[in-house]
């Protein structure tokens, strides 16, 4: 759900701007798919808007800041999630492409475990529901660290890890899978990378689109995906050659 990933950056944006720093959707975006304090002490980090926090502050921002921030981020975030939360085109079909294979499906979020409750349920009622779903709070540490998608191997019961196919659509959600030992298949068009939604999309001149998609897999690939695809809907042909690969004797 959330196409382009605009739920968590609109809010990362207003939490900087309570404090006086104004951030660009740009900078917002730049450490997606990390643990959501993670996320805002990443952003404190990048050298604009450490100067800029400097300017108005006179000093850099610290760990008390990140965790003020935190704080205003949670009821903030739970406040809009809702809006965020129409399927991405092409995932319903995909996930039923999945069930018949008989695949178990588990899900790794940067969110928090009241967020996700509010998640899953409107999921639910869209017709969606992962098999397992593991929050980075619910491990040591979210993404890049394999955490999430080790908890998720436990809770299915499913090993080895070449097993498994991790899917996401930032560059963290690759590192992610890569560190698990996984599989992984980059969604480069309806998530972060491009960060635009599907109306946005379809109203962008061809040549811009193709040079935004061609940046996405560029990042995506050199982050180390073993694939990278449009979208959900373009994953069920790489499984079978993920399959072939296995055969063979390849492991990720």
């Amino acid at each position: 759900m959330d196409y382009g990933c605009y739920a968590p950056a609109v809010v990362f944006i207003e939490v900087y701007k309570r404090k006086d720093v104004p951030i660009t959707i740009e900078e917002a975006r730049v450490p997606m798919g990390a643990h959501k304090k993670v996320h805002i002490r990443k952003i404190s980090q990048i050298e604009s808007v450490a100067q800029r926090w400097q300017d108005v502050h006179g000093r850099n921002p610290n760990e008390a800041d990140v965790e003020a921030m935190f704080q205003e981020f949670i009821p903030l975030q739970l406040a809009c999630l809702a809006d965020y939360t129409d399927l991405i085109p092409g995932t319903l079909e995909a996930v039923a492409e999945f069930r018949s294979r008989e695949l178990k499906i588990g899900s790794t979020t940067g969110y928090l475990g009241e967020m996700m409750e509010l998640l899953l349920k409107e999921a639910s009622n869209r017709g969606y529901a992962p098999d397992a779903t593991v929050c980075a709070s619910d491990v040591p540490a979210g993404r890049p660290e394999p955490w999430m998608c080790l908890q998720n191997a436990m809770n299915l019961g499913i090993y080895p890890m070449e097993a498994i196919v991790k899917v996401g659509d930032t560059l963290p959600d690759i590192e992610e899978g890569l560190n698990a030992g996984m599989w992984t298949i980059g969604l480069a068009k309806t998530g972060n990378e491009i960060g635009l939604n599907e109306q946005e999309i379809a109203d962008l001149p061809q040549d811009i689109l193709e040079a935004k998609l061609t940046q996405a897999y560029t990042r995506m690939y050199q982050t180390g995906a073993h694939y990278v695809v449009d979208g959900i809907w373009d994953v069920p042909p790489i499984l079978d050659l993920i399959d072939e690969r296995l055969q063979r004797g390849e492991r990720p």
